[in-house]
C-alpha cells in the first residue's frame, strides 16, 4: 500500500490549546494559560515533527494576539507567526495556516467581524500556500450556541442556526480576501464529517451534519479539510472499542465520509484523526488501521492528498482540560519537557515507507 508521491504526513495544533492566551473568549471560562508553551518552544517542537519524518504541519493563528482591540493589530504577534512560518520552511515542512480555529478576540462579536483580520494576515505573512479558513463550523455552533457547553455558553437552537449562516458568509468573504491578496493560495476548511448509519435518520443528519455547508461553499473552496472522529449508527453504536474520551473508535467511518466527499471533485485532506489515549496502547493501530480505509477510498479515486494526525502534542483539550491525552509527543506540564510516544515512531514508519 503506497501512497501518492508529493502525499503530505504530519500533524495539527491549534493556538490556544498549545500556546495559550489572555486576550480571548475562551479564557474566562476555561483558562489553558500557558498550555504546552509552544508560544515560546515552537522551534523544540517543529524539530520534534521533522525528527519523526513530518514533512507538512497544521497550525493556527490566535486572532486575539494579533488583533487585540478592533482596528488595531500587534506588529510583534504578526512576526512572531512569520517566524512560526519560516521554522517550518527551513525544516522543508509544508505549513497549513488556520485562520479560526474556535477562539474569538474579547471585543468580536461574532466572525463576520473578521475581514480585517483576514487581509491583514494574508497581506502580511509569506511562504503559505493552504490557508483554512474556519475549524469545524458546526461543532461550535452546536457547542456553543445549542448545548450551552462552550463560550458563550448559549442554548438557543435560532442563534445555532444563525451562527452556522455566519460562518457560511464568513467563509466566502475570507476566500474573496484571501484569493484577491494571494491569486495562488489553495483555499478550504476544516470539517468535521460523521458516519451516520440507520435508516431513516442517516439520511436527514448526513445531509444535513455533512453536506449542507459545504454545498453552501461549493464554489469557494478549492480543497476540502477533513476532520474525521465520530461514528454515529441509529440506535446506538455497538462501542466495541473506546478512546479514553469514551468515543467510539471505527476507522471503517474515514471510508465512508472519504466517498461521500467524492461528488464535489476536490483535492481532499485530512486535517485531523486522532485518538485520546494516555497509556499509548491503542494510537499506533488507530492510526494504522485509519490509514487502512483511507487507502482503500483513494484506490476508489477519492483524491486525498495528506493526513495530519491531531495532535502533535497533548494539549488543553477545549471544554475538557488538560486531562485527554491525543498527543504523539507526551507533555509533562509541570516541566514542560516533551517526550516522544512510541506510536509516534510506528507512524514515523508509515512516513518513511509512503504507506503501510
Amino acid at each position: 500500500m503506497t501512497f501518492s508521491k508529493g502525499f503530505f504526513w504530519g500533524s495539527a495544533t491549534a493556538a490556544y490549546q498549545i500556546e495559550g492566551g489572555i486576550n480571548n473568549n475562551w479564557t474566562k471560562f476555561f483558562d489553558a494559560g500557558q498550555a504546552c508553551d509552544s508560544y515560546n518552544r515552537f522551534q523544540e517542537d517543529f524539530d520534534i515533527a521533522k525528527s519523526l519524518g513530518h514533512n507538512a504541519h497544521r497550525f493556527s493563528i490566535e486572532w486575539s494576539r494579533v488583533e487585540p482591540e478592533q482596528g488595531k493589530f500587534n506588529e510583534k504577534e504578526i512576526k512572531h507567526y512569520q517566524k512560526v512560518i519560516d521554522a517550518l520552511r527551513k525544516r522543508n515542512i509544508e505549513p497549513f495556516v488556520t485562520l479560526w480555529h474556535f477562539t474569538n478576540p474579547l471585543w468580536v462579536k461574532d466572525i463576520s467581524q473578521w475581514g480585517n483580520y483576514i487581509n491583514k494576515i494574508t497581506k502580511s505573512l509569506k511562504g503559505v500556500n493552504f490557508w483554512i479558513t474556519i475549524n469545524e463550523p458546526e461543532i461550535y455552533s452546536i457547542n456553543s450556541y445549542l448545548k450551552g457547553l462552550w463560550p458563550p455558553k448559549k442554548k438557543n437552537f435560532i442563534s445555532y442556526l444563525l451562527m452556522l449562516k455566519k460562518f457560511i458568509k464568513a467563509h466566502k468573504q475570507a476566500y474573496k480576501i484571501i484569493k484577491g491578496n494571494q491569486p495562488n493560495a489553495k483555499i478550504g476548511i476544516a470539517k468535521n464529517n460523521i458516519y451516520f448509519e440507520g435508516w431513516p435518520i442517516s439520511f436527514f443528519d448526513n445531509w444535513w451534519w455533512n453536506e449542507f455547508f459545504l454545498n453552501k461553499i461549493k464554489n469557494e473552496q478549492d480543497f476540502i479539510g477533513l476532520n474525521y472522529y465520530f461514528h454515529r449508527h441509529f440506535p446506538k453504536n455497538e462501542n466495541k472499542e473506546v478512546s479514553d474520551m469514551g468515543w467510539e473508535i471505527y476507522p471503517e467511518g474515514i471510508y465512508h465520509v472519504l466517498k461521500n466527499l467524492k461528488k464535489y471533485n476536490k483535492p481532499v485532506y485530512i486535517t485531523e484523526n486522532g485518538i485520546a489515549d494516555s497509556k499509548d496502547i491503542k494510537r499506533a493501530k488507530f492510526i494504522t488501521d485509519h490509514l487502512r480505509w483511507v487507502e482503500k477510498a483513494i484506490g476508489e479515486r477519492v483524491d486525498v492528498r495528506g493526513y495530519f494526525y491531531w495532535s502533535l502534542l497533548d494539549n488543553f483539550e477545549w471544554a475538557h482540560g488538560f486531562g485527554p491525552r491525543f498527543g504523539l509527543v507526551e507533555m509533562d506540564y509541570k516541566t514542560m519537557e516533551r517526550k516522544i510516544r512510541p506510536s509516534a515512531r510506528e507512524y514515523k514508519k508509515i512516513i518513511e515507507n509512503n504507506g503501510l
